[in-house]
């Protein structure tokens, strides 16, 4: 990395000339590493460890999250995005794919024909849902169910329009949720209405995707994600999710089998140092669409302690479900409504 950077620098000083300050290439380079330390209080023996969301299946062991690296370039009307990610966050993220340890997160091509117009061609995350694969982006360490559950990313080509000074459209065709590669399977439909007001203290967010991921199973899925800040120091976030499933019996589909998810974020800065996030959601999964048989909820405190570009994550978390039999288990095997666990992470940004 610091070769890479010493030769983009060599580059940039070629290009400008030595002693120009006015012309720069049009790159940008930006990455993050993290780490993370977690332990349940149940004290479990086997996997998963009463842990059913992304990125954080682990047990009293100091853990490697992912090293990231994204690369930026625009000229005129075109631009390229290439963010690569090495460690098992991004393994997880790719699940879909073969030996991705290392793994490609982002890689998508732009051209914007007028002002007002951006088309996209390529793979990039999700515009479904609150949180990020990448840590940095989020105030809590561990992910949401939600997340967890959600699409990942999409594959395919979109076209963003603005529509207003605070109002824009996305519409798109992509691939099966989370697959870089779908020959022969059906496309999706994709699509974001984004609007906020004019002082941007709230913004509001409705997504969609929705289609035939196969040739037997028909999913919908609705997100909203609305945000207020109320000042400096203090913000709200609410995040809700419906999705429907039919499945195909020979000639019939079957009935809508539905799951849905609701979570709300309040944050609180006193100071520029320090920073407190506590999460508290509920997803509803009556018919066992996504394995739970119930429902789950959970209650994440994580405080934000920077210092320059690290952040210290410090967190907190229940976990408690109504399954049958009982989601999580103590070390001797018995099951239990509900667990807790602490985490301790480190979140490294450039």
């Amino acid at each position: 990395m610091l070769i890479l950077s010493a030769t983009l620098s060599l580059l940039a000083s070629s290009f400008g000339g030595e002693g120009d300050s006015t012309r720069t290439l049009p790159f940008k380079l930006s990455g993050s590493a993290d780490a993370y330390y977690r332990y349940n209080l149940q004290n479990p023996r086997e996997a998963p460890y009463n842990n059913y969301t992304s990125f954080t299946n682990t047990h009293n062991s100091f853990e490697l999250g992912m090293i990231s690296a994204k690369a930026e370039h625009t000229i005129g009307k075109v631009g390229l995005v290439a963010d690569l990610g090495f460690g098992r966050r991004a393994e997880e993220f790719s699940y879909n794919d073969s030996n991705t340890r290392f793994a490609i997160k982002q890689l998508f091509i732009t051209y914007s024909p007028s002002a007002k117009i951006k088309l996209t061609a390529g793979s990039w995350a999700t515009h479904i849902g609150y949180e990020s694969v990448d840590p940095y982006l989020n105030r809590n360490y561990s992910m949401s169910y939600m997340f967890s559950y959600g699409p990942f990313f999409h594959t395919g080509v979109k076209a963003d329009f603005t529509l207003g000074d605070k109002t824009a459209l996305m519409v798109g065709v992509a691939n099966p949720t989370d697959l870089k590669s779908a020959s022969g399977l059906p496309k999706m439909a994709i699509a974001q209405l984004a609007t906020g007001t004019k002082d941007d203290k709230i913004k509001a967010y409705l997504n969609y995707q929705g289609g035939n991921p196969n040739d037997s199973l028909r999913l919908h899925q609705v997100d909203a994600v609305v945000t207020f800040a109320a000042s400096s120091k203090f913000s709200l976030s609410y995040n809700g999710t419906v999705q429907t499933r039919q499945s195909k019996s020979e000639s019939s589909w079957s009935n809508n089998n539905t799951w849905w998810g609701s979570a709300l974020y309040a944050n609180l800065d006193p100071a520029s140092w320090f920073g407190l996030t506590l999460r508290s959601e509920y997803v509803g999964d009556k018919k066992s669409v996504i394995g739970f048989n119930g429902g789950v909820f959970e209650t994440t405190l994580s405080s934000n302690i920077r210092v320059d570009n690290l952040t210290i994550i410090p967190e907190f978390r229940i976990d408690s479900g109504n399954r049958d039999p009982r989601l999580f288990v103590n070390r001797g095997g018995v099951n239990k409504k509900s667990t807790q666990s602490l985490l301790v992470a480190a979140v490294y940004k450039f």
